[in-house]
C-alpha cells in the first residue's frame, strides 16, 4: 500500500539538495571548525557559507545568524537570556497559543502573562502590548500558529514592543520556508527557526538576534558562534540546512512552493470539510499555506489516526507537542472550541493531488466506520 505523508507540520521531507550537503560534509575529512589547518578550514568555509543561505532566505545579516540544534533550543535561549541580561527572574509575555517550548521556557523563567486569543486562534496586537509592563523582559508572538495555521499580527507586536523598548521574540517555526520572512524589515530583537520543517535535516535550527542586541550563551564553555553557543558545531547538518534554505531562497522558488501548498491545503480543507461532522478550524484566510485543522465530532482522535494510518496516511492529533499520547490541544481550549477532538493534516514541498486525494477518501471511510461502531470513542486511558 502506498504511504501518503501529511504530517510536513511536524516535519519535513528531507530535500535532495540537503541530503546531498550532508552526505558531502560526512564524507569530507574531520576537521574542527575551530583549528587552523586545511582540513578545518574548509568545514569552517563550509558553516559560513550555510550561514549566508539562511541570513538571505530569512532577510538578515550572517553575523544575525546562530546555529542551535533548534527551534526549542533557540526559544529557550531567548527565553532564559532576556531574563539573565535583567540581572534574575523577569515578567514575560505570550500569547495563549504560542507552543510548548514557549509557554514553559517563559514560566521558568519568571512571571507570565498570558494574553487570550479569539475563537481562530488569533490575537489581538493591542491586549498584547497592554500586557507590557515597566518589568517586562520579553514578548513572545509566533508567526503562525503550530496546530491551526492561524497567521498572528506580528508586524504590529514588533512595531509596539519597539516602541515601547521592549525586546520581541517571534516563533517562526512554522512559517519560514513558507511565506517571506525579512528580519530586518520586521525589526523583532529575535527569531527562531528549525531546519527540519522546510526540508532541512533535524537536529538543526537558528536563533537570529538583532545586530547590537546582547544576550547571554545559554551552553557555555567555547567560544563557538562568536561565542554565542558553545560546543562543536554539527557541521553536516549545517551545510543541509543552508542548502534547503539555498534552494528556497532561489529566484521565485518560496512563492511558487507557496502557492502549491496552499492550493493544495484547500483542496484538503475543501475535501475533508464536505464531509458529515466535520469543521475547519482556525482563521479562514489569515493563514498559513499548509496547514489544516478538523474539528471531528463524535469520533475520539485516537482510533481517527489509527484508521488513517492503516489506509496509508500520516497525520496528526491533538496537543502538537504531545509525542505518546493523545492530550488536549491547550490551543484549541484557548480558542474555545473542542479540545479533545481534531484532526491536523499538512502538507508540504513534495506533496502531491495523488496524497489529498488519498487522505479525504480515507478520512471519509474511517470516519464512517467508526461512527458504524458507535463513535470510535476511546476510553478513558486513551486506548480504543
Amino acid at each position: 500500500m502506498p504511504r501518503h505523508y501529511l504530517d510536513h507540520a511536524s516535519t519535513s521531507t528531507l530535500r535532495p539538495a540537503a541530503r546531498a550537503a550532508v552526505v558531502a560534509a560526512l564524507e569530507a575529512a574531520p576537521g574542527d571548525p575551530a583549528r587552523l589547518h586545511e582540513d578545518a578550514l574548509a568545514h569552517r568555509a563550509a558553516i559560513e557559507r550555510a550561514r549566508e543561505h539562511v541570513a538571505g532566505l530569512l532577510g538578515a545579516r550572517p553575523r544575525e545568524v546562530v546555529f542551535t540544534s533548534g527551534a526549542t533550543e533557540s526559544i529557550v535561549t531567548a527565553a532564559w537570556g532576556a531574563a539573565a541580561r535583567q540581572g534574575g527572574p523577569a515578567h514575560q509575555v505570550v500569547t495563549a497559543v504560542e507552543h510548548s517550548a514557549v509557554r514553559e521556557s517563559a514560566d521558568r523563567a519568571g512571571p507570565v502573562t498570558v494574553v487570550g486569543v479569539d475563537r481562530h486562534g488569533r490575537v489581538d496586537a493591542d491586549a498584547v502590548l497592554a500586557a507590557v509592563t515597566p518589568t517586562t523582559a520579553l514578548v513572545h508572538v509566533q508567526w503562525g500558529n503550530h496546530e491551526v495555521g492561524t497567521e498572528q499580527p506580528v508586524t504590529d507586536v514588533v512595531a509596539g514592543c519597539r516602541a515601547r523598548r521592549v525586546l520581541v521574540h517571534v516563533d517562526a517555526a512554522q512559517a519560514a520556508g513558507r511565506v517571506p520572512i525579512a528580519f530586518a524589515e520586521l525589526g523583532a530583537d529575535l527569531l527562531s527557526v528549525s531546519a527540519h520543517k522546510l526540508g532541512g535535516p533535524p537536529g538543526v535550527g537558528a536563533l537570529l538576534v538583532r545586530r547590537g542586541r546582547r544576550l547571554p550563551a545559554l551552553f557555555v564553555g567555547g567560544d563557538q558562534e562568536r561565542a554565542r553557543r558553545a560546543g562543536l558545531e554539527n557541521g553536516p547538518a549545517i551545510a543541509g540546512f543552508g542548502a534547503a534554505a539555498a534552494e528556497l531562497a532561489a529566484s521565485g522558488r518560496l512563492a511558487a512552493e507557496a502557492a502549491e501548498q496552499r492550493r493544495l491545503a484547500a483542496r484538503l480543507a475543501a475535501g475533508a470539510s464536505a464531509l458529515p461532522g466535520v469543521e475547519l478550524l482556525g482563521h479562514p484566510t489569515l493563514r498559513l499555506p499548509h496547514l489544516v485543522c478538523l474539528a471531528i465530532a463524535g469520533v475520539e482522535p485516537q482510533p481517527v489516526l489509527l484508521g488513517l494510518d492503516r489506509a496509508g496516511i500520516a497525520a496528526h492529533s491533538g496537543s502538537s507537542c504531545s509525542s505518546e499520547v493523545l492530550e488536549p490541544s491547550p490551543v484549541l481550549a484557548a480558542m474555545g472550541v473542542d479540545a479533545q477532538r481534531s484532526l491536523r493534516l499538512s502538507v508540504g514541498w513534495d506533496t502531491t493531488d495523488a496524497d489529498v486525494d488519498a487522505a479525504v477518501a480515507a478520512l471519509d471511510g474511517v470516519l464512517a466506520g467508526l461512527r458504524r461502531l458507535g463513535g470510535g470513542q476511546a476510553s478513558e486511558t486513551g486506548t480504543a
